[in-house]
């Protein structure tokens, strides 16, 4: 194979940033696999996908463009003309590979994979032996053809259905290699305890086991292709965990994804990055390591410096966004966050709108079946359904963004600061809903802007969503 530089990209899918080992859960033995690349490579303790939804979050990554100048803001194709790493990495005479999430992860109809496999063929994309079968043949295609790669490869765990062992794997899917109790798991703190959240989440602990599992298989047959040294392994989730105030929505939670990066020869082994960094940086960062030029038009910046150990200037926030989801309304929303403090713009909110999505589970279930007894779960639950037009958290002291400052005086300074951080970054990348976030105290002209950036998003053609994306 020659000797330009092979790029392998694994995502998750639904994982939370603190269900991993190297990133801190007391879950026992939850992530061998990746906690031993962790120690191999590059852990970014602050990097953020921009979307927390499955494919507009793909559609950055593979464009390095916030949404709305890509074209995908919700699970919609990007524009034609926007250069994509796909095309940009094929025309410089690398192979191109896909494994899972097919539909998903290609921003546009006239993309051609050179291989490809979607979950039909890899056990309802749950089949750890699967994914390192047809990892080999794709290696193996490159050897053939001399050729460097770029390979994405996406697992469908831990999205649901999660893997409940009184019901089997079903699908071809595989057992995990570990099975978890609900009295092992830890809940989140942005969830109540209650035992069927519990229940629940041990089931979805089972299915990060099983994207651990892929993850290794994947591993081993790089290692038997004769190449990983010669491979940057980027992972991350494309979203937070598919349960309220994380998936589909702007906070910590929601768009906070465990960024791994090992490089051999160049990323420190075992260190960690507290940079902020997010997913329109990662085309330019793979660019940057194969050594070719920059695209005009990206939104992010390389983060090779950081790889290298360097400091690097323009990392003190990171931007997220929330447009269409997979069905219903648009829920816009406009989010800002340093080290510190995070800012939440809701410009959906409105009094007969009430906001769903399709993580709820038996999660949420619980959550209102709790309220009437118990005020704190009743106000959640409120606020998940009805939320307000601004939120401001610390997110130092409160990462799970349970006390929202926005209307407290000590903070009004601040608040103000972090608005005018959102406003001007809104107006250098043409964010088309600014006008509302200027103007976000008259509800004439939200509800103006709202039509016109948000016409018929709920009729707008979508890409075929799949059975896996529906189950609940």
């Amino acid at each position: 194979m020659v000797g330009k530089l092979n790029i392998l990209l694994f995502t998750a899918d639904d994982l939370g940033c603190d269900s991993l080992g190297c990133f801190g859960s007391s879950v026992p033995d939850i992530s061998p696999n990746l906690d031993a690349v962790a120690a191999e490579g590059m852990r970014f303790s602050h990097g953020h996908v921009n979307v927390a939804i499955c494919m507009p979050s793909r559609n950055v990554l593979n464009t390095g463009r916030y949404s709305y100048n890509n074209g995908g803001m919700g699970f919609f194709h990007t524009f034609e003309d926007t250069p994509t790493i796909i095309e940009t990495l094929s025309d410089a005479g690398y192979m191109t590979g896909l494994l899972g999430k097919v539909n998903h992860s290609t921003p546009k109809e006239s993309i051609t994979w050179d291989f490809s496999r979607d979950q039909e063929d890899l056990g309802f994309g749950r089949s750890p032996q699967k994914y390192g079968a047809y990892c080999k043949k794709f290696f193996e295609n490159c050897k053939n053809a001399n050729k460097p790669f770029y390979f994405m490869v996406n697992s469908h765990d831990p999205h649901r259905p999660f893997y409940n062992p009184d019901e089997g794997p079903g699908g071809g899917a595989e057992v995990p290699s570990r099975l978890y109790s609900p009295d092992e798991i830890e809940v989140p703190g942005f969830l109540p305890d209650l035992p069927l959240i519990r229940k629940e989440l041990s089931w979805y602990y089972n299915s990060v086991r099983r994207l651990d599992d892929t993850f290794g298989a994947v591993m081993n047959a790089l290692e038997e292709s004769g190449v990983r040294d010669n491979t940057l392994v980027a992972f991350l989730s494309d979203n937070g965990m598919a349960v309220p105030f994380a998936k589909c929505n702007v906070y910590l939670a929601s768009t906070r994804t465990p960024w791994l990066v090992r490089w051999p020869g160049v990323a420190k082994e075992g260190a960690t990055c507290r940079e902020l960094m997010s997913g329109i940086d990662f085309l330019p960062t793979a660019l940057d390591a194969i050594g070719l030029p920059a695209l005009d038009g990206v939104d992010g910046q390389s983060f090779v410096p950081l790889l290298r150990g360097e400091k690097q200037e323009g990392r003190e926030h990171v931007f997220t966004q929330i447009d269409s989801k997979a069905g219903g309304a648009a829920t816009p929303m406009r989010c800002v966050q340093d080290h510190q403090f995070g800012y939440i713009f809701n410009m959906w909110v409105r009094d007969d709108y009430r906001y769903r999505n399709n993580n709820e589970g038996l999660t949420m279930h619980a959550m209102e079946e709790a309220a009437p007894g118990n005020p704190d779960i009743a106000e959640r639950v409120r606020m998940f359904r009805y939320r307000v037009p601004e939120e401001l958290y610390d997110l130092e002291q409160d990462p799970n963004c349970l006390k929202n400052l926005i209307d407290d005086p000590e903070y009004s300074t601040k608040a103000d600061e972090i608005r005018a951080i959102l406003q001007a970054q809104m107006r250098e990348t043409n964010d088309p809903v600014l006008e509302a976030f200027e103007n976000r105290t008259s509800p004439d002209v939200v509800t103006r802007v709202f039509n016109a950036v948000y016409p018929d998003h709920e009729n707008r053609k979508k890409i075929k969503v799949s059975q896996d994306l529906r189950m609940q």
